[in-house]
C-alpha cells in the first residue's frame, strides 16, 4: 500500500463513557483513571459494541476498566469530539458520557486498561485529567449534578 493510500484511510468511532461521582465523609470525590497504553489520566470509556446502547457501554466500561458498579443519573450533553491517527487510519472519534454514581465495588479491582484509578476532590480530578475535553467533560457533569440536586430541593 502506497503512502498516499494510507493517508486516506478514515473512520469513525463510537465510544460511551462515564463521569462518576461519590459522596462520603469528606464530601463528593471524583473518579479519574490513568489510561495502561498511552499513560494520560481520562475518564473510562471504550467502544460501541454492535448491538449495544450507549448507556450499557459507559456501565459495562466503567466496571470493567474500573472495577465499580454505577447507576446513570443523566446523559452529558454535547459529546466529546477529537481525531487521532492509528497505523496510518484518520480516526473520527465520538465519545458519549453520561454521569454516573457510584454504587458498589473496589477501584482497586481495576483491569489491566487502567495503571491506576482515583478517587479526587473535584479540583485535584480536574487538575489531574490531561485532556482539555475531559476538563470540559467534568465542568458540565459537575453543573448538571448541581442544577439536578438544586431541583431536588426545590421539590
Amino acid at each position: 500500500m502506497s503512502k498516499k493510500d494510507k493517508e486516506k484511510k478514515s473512520k469513525r468511532e463510537f465510544s460511551a463513557g462515564g463521569v462518576v461521582y461519590k459522596k462520603g465523609k469528606g464530601g463528593m470525590k471524583w473518579l479519574v483513571c490513568k489510561h495502561s497504553g498511552y499513560h494520560k489520566w481520562v475518564f473510562p470509556k471504550g467502544l460501541v459494541e454492535e448491538g449495544e446502547k450507549a448507556k450499557e457501554t459507559a456501565l459495562r466500561e466503567v466496571e470493567e476498566e474500573c472495577g465499580i458498579k454505577t447507576k446513570i443519573i443523566l446523559k452529558i450533553p454535547e459529546p466529546e469530539k477529537y481525531i487521532y491517527t492509528f497505523e496510518g487510519t484518520k480516526i473520527f472519534k465520538l465519545v458519549e458520557y453520561f454521569l454516573m454514581e457510584y454504587i458498589s465495588g473496589d477501584i482497586k479491582d481495576h483491569d489491566w486498561e487502567m495503571e491506576e484509578v482515583e478517587w479526587l476532590k473535584f479540583d485535584k480530578a480536574r487538575e489531574r485529567l490531561d485532556f482539555s475535553a475531559a476538563k470540559k467533560v467534568l465542568d458540565k457533569a459537575k453543573k448538571r449534578l448541581e442544577e439536578q440536586e438544586k431541583q431536588l430541593r426545590l421539590v
